[in-house]
């Protein structure tokens, strides 16, 4: 049997749904996790996400943002940033302590800084 026939186990994967980390660009991750080290605690329960009034009122979900950032998808980022309240009622719910409003505000930082070719 050949590699590429062992590596067909019954299913292709499509290519439009393919993430490919080692492709992504990692500059914003690197950015907001510099900004904010308490980013790299969340394992995205998802408490954030249920407390959020921006969430309840709009399409926002800060765990989508969340896998944004660390998938290195800056276009959704860039529509997600701008949904978000800024309230921090996030931060009192975070399991880990992280400080989400941080890590919203370097986020949005790190698109401006993107869109002008600083980072």
């Amino acid at each position: 049997m050949s590699i590429a026939q062992s590596n067909k186990f019954g299913f292709t994967i499509n290519r439009s749904r393919l993430i490919d980390y080692d492709s992504s660009d990692r500059k914003v991750r690197e950015f907001i996790t510099l900004k904010e080290p308490s980013f790299r605690l969340c394992f995205a329960c998802g408490g954030c996400t249920a407390t959020c009034t921006a969430g309840q009122h709009t399409s926002f979900n800060l765990r989508r943002m969340n896998t944004y950032i660390r998938r290195g998808e800056i276009e959704p980022l860039r529509e997600e940033v701008k949904r978000c309240m800024l309230c921090g009622k996030c931060l009192l719910v975070c399991p880990r302590g992280v400080n989400t409003r941080n890590v919203v505000a370097a986020a949005a930082d790190a698109i401006g800084k993107l869109e002008r070719n600083e980072l």
